[in-house]
């Protein structure tokens, strides 16, 4: 089904590989991929492996766009410089905190307005669906504040990434990376009728995200098996790609590429795009899509994607297996995470179905589930389908020709085009109860439910056809090739007036006298220390394995706060470790006790405190600070810094008190720029771990000032660890990559002794990389140098 060449390859056109080509020809082969033409043309450096890339189009949801334009705002933005897109499209129906996301979306049409923006109003489009139909075209690169960002099957280049990023754009500024390798993806045959885009692509996932090998990295899609794919189909596969963790995707255009764009009235967007003869690839994925099987995903992770006839036959291991996994996520909260009543004379039931979004809501799609249910009902008496189109445009076509129609008599419930299921705002599934969707991610929480209140469920990732086929069969885990069903080819037809008449495109006509409404929780960012000589580091989270972006900050009901720095960052880390707010507060505290201190010019009593006392540090509300009495004043702290001073031949002020995270891997997953500000604003300047997940994350640590510390060694370094860096300035101002970082233990009473060694690595950081990490944040940066 899919083989994985983990060595350079040389392609023709076509996608064959060239036997027996000289290896010292690989530097002229990668010119002739279509991923290093575009690369270049967006490449304001002048060299070819350090790149500088600016973007013919930005776009952000509603659940980061308010943070982003802060952040410009702080950093002196006047207009915005190319069409900035602001979907809104994630906080719809979601009606947690009252009128916060409505004030979000006031908030942002007010920006369109002064800035010059495109704002697409609640229920319109899905991002993404809205950037294909009237923003991607051939040889284009477009950056997003969203993960999913995606739109190679057109020939554009589309990154997700943090909005501090999307920030950097909007002041004129570069986005900084090392030329990325290039993986083929070829595509061989035709897929057998009920398998489905979601099949190819957690196939695809499952193949490769565990190993690493799509890993920041550029699929270029090519081969002869493209031509069999609807541009649906290539849309549905390419989105999925970011669960592969590649940094982006293009595919091989063709007439079918110039049919969808000129449906769209934008043929002028096409351009016809294939590697040229010998181009060189740094690995290739080689997929024989008749070989491709209906898949599931299981929980809690894209990745554990499986044939469907693979997991009926070792059904009630696989099972028990999640439920294992389940219960390590959940805790000891509540009954204990089961799933083996859905195991029932040899078959899987499942409780919910959802078909959404920029994967799941595409016409193509929902067509397919209306030929496999026609003639069946759904009875309201337990499993229900619902499907959210990804855009209205879609949703009336689907009136048009009848197929609103024929679901609604099945029993199929249309709602608006929102990510709402995606992300777990809609459609929780009842506690213990399993959910099938096709969807991009199926993580814990991602469906909505709250372990630490002592609820669960789980979600599986499928095809919407193999969802239809298990809907048809009561619940009953089904593939759509197990049944025999007439497909209809009928084609998408787009009606343009729709977004020609809701959709606000002010691009280059902003009026800078237009005033700004800021809802109540509308806040700014807080103020943020710049970097010291030394750093002093306690480390506040301390966990095995892999941290999510989704567990540093959980979506759904967490992300109704977005725009509130402080009132967010609440929610750091609760799904899986609900101490560590206030352990990182403690910390924050801590630095702002030494601030004191520093400007009394001595210790203790000149800085309000009494010996051997100890203060509470101020807690917000609905956190609970511990207090540390060894920690502060005389008792600990104090010595601390003291004897570290006295080392060091320095000052009070020369120190800077942070919080750490520590972990094997962290970041895998959303591109939300909350992951690593809440961090910050709780006070956190470094992150330890073997290996960042994604590129975004890691972006997204730097962009808020955070070090994103690496490892080869293992790590044990628990909670309550404190770390002293020394002359960390001066180590990133020398541009050295390695940071020694010595442990001192958990000392008390002033006995501060080194207990280890840590070496560490800053990896590769760009000149403005480093000046942002020495300034505390982005947005210190350009406040510097605006």
């Amino acid at each position: 089904m899919i083989r994985l060449i983990d060595h350079g390859v040389f392609l023709t056109k076509q996608g064959d590989i060239i036997e027996n080509r000289d290896i010292r020809e690989k530097d002229e082969g990668r010119k002739k991929t279509m991923a290093y033409g575009i690369l270049q043309a967006h490449n304001k450096s002048g060299d070819r492996e350090n790149l500088k890339l600016t973007f013919d189009a930005l776009v952000s949801p509603d659940n980061n766009y308010v943070n982003i334009l802060q952040t410009a705002r702080a950093s002196g933005i006047r207009k915005f410089p190319v069409p900035y897109v602001l979907s809104n499209c994630h906080h719809t129906l979601c009606a947690v905190g009252g009128t916060i996301n409505e004030d979000d979306h006031v908030f942002g049409l007010g920006n369109a307005k002064k800035y010059g923006g495109i704002f697409v109003p609640p229920y319109r489009a899905v991002l993404h669906q809205y950037m294909r139909e009237m923003m991607a075209g051939g040889g284009r690169m477009i950056l997003g504040s969203d993960s999913h960002t995606r739109y190679g099957a057109l020939g554009t280049m589309g990154i997700g990434e943090g909005g501090g990023e999307v920030a950097k754009q909007l002041l004129g500024r570069t986005y900084d990376v090392k030329t990325p390798p290039v993986l083929a993806v070829r595509l061989t045959k035709t897929p057998r009728p009920g398998v489905g885009p979601q099949d190819v692509a957690l196939a695809l996932v499952a193949a490769t995200f565990k190993n690493n090998f799509n890993k920041n990295k550029i699929l270029e899609f090519v081969g002869p098996g493209i031509g069999n794919l609807s541009m649906e189909y290539r849309m549905g596969i390419d989105v999925m790609t970011t669960e592969s963790a590649a940094l982006s995707s293009v595919w091989c255009t063709d007439e079918k590429t110039r049919e969808y764009l000129r449906e769209h009235g934008r043929e002028d967007a096409y351009l016809q795009m294939m590697p040229e003869d010998g181009a060189y690839y740094d690995g290739m994925i080689d997929i024989d899509l008749s070989q491709v099987e209906c898949m599931i995903a299981l929980p809690f992770h894209p990745s554990n994607a499986l044939p469907i006839r693979e997991f009926k036959e070792r059904m009630e291991e696989m099972v028990r297996e999640v439920e294992a996994e389940g219960r390590k996520i959940k805790g000891s909260k509540g009954k204990p995470f089961s799933l083996m009543s859905h195991v029932r004379d040899g078959e899987f039931y499942v409780d919910q179905a959802l078909i959404s979004g920029c994967s799941g809501g595409l016409f193509e799609n929902i067509v397919a589930v209306a030929d496999i249910l026609k003639g069946y009902g759904i009875p309201g008496n337990g499993l229900n389908l619902g499907i959210n189109p990804a855009s209205l445009p879609v949703m009336a076509d689907l009136m048009e020709q009848g197929i609103a129609g024929e679901l609604a008599v099945c029993g199929v419930t249309l709602r608006p085009a929102i990510c709402g299921p995606c992300f777990g705002v809609t459609d929780v599934p009842a506690d213990n109860q399993v959910s099938i969707r096709h969807m991009t991610r199926n993580y814990p929480n991602r469906e909505g439910s709250k372990p630490g209140q002592g609820q669960m469920a789980a979600a599986c990732l499928m095809d919407a056809r193999s969802i239809a086929a298990t809907v048809r069969n009561g619940g009953r885990l089904t593939a759509a090739t197990e049944l025999s069903v007439d497909y209809r080819n009928l084609a998408y037809h787009f009606n343009p007036q729709i977004y020609k008449n809701q959709v606000f495109d002010n691009f280059g006509k902003g009026n800078d006298k237009e005033n700004l409404v800021m809802g109540p929780n509308i806040a700014d960012w807080p103020p943020m220390a710049s970097l010291r000589k030394h750093l002093l580091l306690k480390v506040a989270g301390s966990y095995e394995g892999s941290v999510t972006t989704d567990e540093l900050i959980p979506s759904g009901e967490a992300s109704s706060f977005r725009s509130n720095p402080e009132k967010i960052s609440e929610y750091t880390m609760i799904s899986r470790d609900k101490d560590y707010v206030g352990r990182a507060k403690a910390v924050r505290e801590l630095e702002r006790q030494r601030q004191a201190w520093a400007g009394a010019g001595c210790f203790g009593e000149a800085a309000g405190e009494k010996e051997g006392q100890a203060e509470r540090p101020e807690a917000s509300e609905g956190t609970e600070v511990p207090v540390q009495r060894k920690e502060y004043g005389a008792n600990g702290l104090k010595n601390i810094l003291s004897v570290l001073c006295g080392q060091e031949q320095c000052g009070m002020e020369d120190i800077l008190i942070g919080s750490a995270m520590v972990s094997q891997q962290i970041g895998d997953g959303s591109s939300r720029e909350q992951a690593a500000s809440c961090q910050k604003v709780l006070g956190g300047f470094a992150n330890i771990a073997n290996e960042y997940a994604t590129k975004r994350y890691r972006s997204n640590l730097i962009n808020w000032g955070i070090l994103p510390l690496r490892t080869e060694e293992e790590l044990n370094l628990p909670v309550g660890t404190w770390i002293f860096v020394k002359n960390i300035r001066q180590v990133i101002e020398e541009k050295r990559e390695m940071v020694e970082l010595q442990v001192l233990g958990m000392p008390e009473n002033g006995d501060v002794k080194t207990s280890g060694i840590l070496e560490c690595t800053l990896d590769n950081l760009t000149d403005d990389e480093r000046k942002i990490l020495l300034a505390g944040s982005l947005i210190n940066y350009y406040k510097g140098n605006s």
